[in-house]
């Protein structure tokens, strides 16, 4: 019976020691972890929440938009096959920086659990000009298709904000998210409305919001000829919007390899020309 007692008034304390060399162990993980060297962003970020030149260019890629999709109605008036216009979520027509910013100053890369979170905050605001180019063309009758590459599990939050900002005509059907985490490609979402519909316009912030040919364009090198090659679509079915944040370019300077933060920033340094 003595021993029993003893044994129950150890116990507390046995537990509390262990709850505290779990945590210092797990801090110690953490810590062992390098920051990510993430701070070359931080004019990128500043550029893209502080430039007016910034909102110029989103008005001027917008007043593009609306050019070319007018011109289509007006040259193609007895065109039996309904009008699509596709876009982009992230840095297109959903305002990021907020979080772009968190992640400099926490010194952190890009995470799954940390985009939920964000996204689930809802929180994201406008690109300039955005909202009222697809109303008006939800106006004239053109369907209006969202393909992200945000997840299923991220859906809701993602539609709730796209609502809460007053774009056009969320829902399952026309917020197009990616399935399969091992397949990032948007060629299939875009083949499903080009099946449907004639598509007038994409516009998004990097080159694979376009075409599977610069989805397969892995080198700085083969993008920068994949966009020679299409230069011709370029505002007129293709419009880009700025984004100088993060990206397939970035990917692209990497090799698409894993590497540490230190090869990532030798990467970035070559990548630099200079006289």
């Amino acid at each position: 019976m003595t021993t029993n007692i003893g044994q129950r008034a150890r116990a507390p304390w046995l537990a509390l020691a262990f709850a505290f060399l779990t945590c210092s162990s797990g801090a110690t993980a953490q810590s062992n972890q390098p920051p990510a060297d993430n701070g070359y962003i931080e004019g990128a970020v500043l550029w893209q929440q502080s430039s007016g030149e910034r909102r110029a260019l989103s008005y001027q890629a917008f007043a593009l938009a609306r050019m070319m999709l007018d011109r289509d109605l007006r040259m193609n008036r007895r065109l039996k096959r309904p009008r699509a216009v596709i876009v982009d979520l992230d840095e297109t027509i959903l305002d990021n920086g907020l979080n772009e910013r968190m992640q400099v100053k926490n010194h952190v890369n890009f995470n799954q659990k940390d985009w939920s979170a964000w996204i689930n905050r809802i929180e994201a605001t406008t690109v300039p000009s955005s909202v009222e180019f697809l109303n008006y063309a939800a106006s004239r009758g053109v369907a209006v298709f969202y393909i992200t590459n945000r997840n299923d599990i991220q859906k809701a939050g993602t539609a709730a904000n796209l609502q809460k900002l007053g774009f056009p005509n969320v829902n399952d059907q026309t917020l197009l998210v990616q399935t399969d985490p091992k397949d990032s490609s948007k060629e299939p979402r875009r083949q499903i409305v080009g099946a449907k519909y004639r598509i007038v316009l994409l516009m998004g912030d990097d080159l694979n919001d376009f075409a599977k040919v610069f989805e397969d364009s892995k080198t700085v090198a083969s993008r920068i000829a994949a966009s020679d090659r299409f230069k011709n679509e370029f505002g007129k079915r293709f419009i880009v919007l700025p984004n100088a944040m993060y990206g397939n370019w970035e990917t692209a300077i990497y090799g698409g390899s894993r590497l540490s933060e230190a090869e990532k920033a030798a990467k970035r340094k070559s990548a630099l020309k200079a006289y």
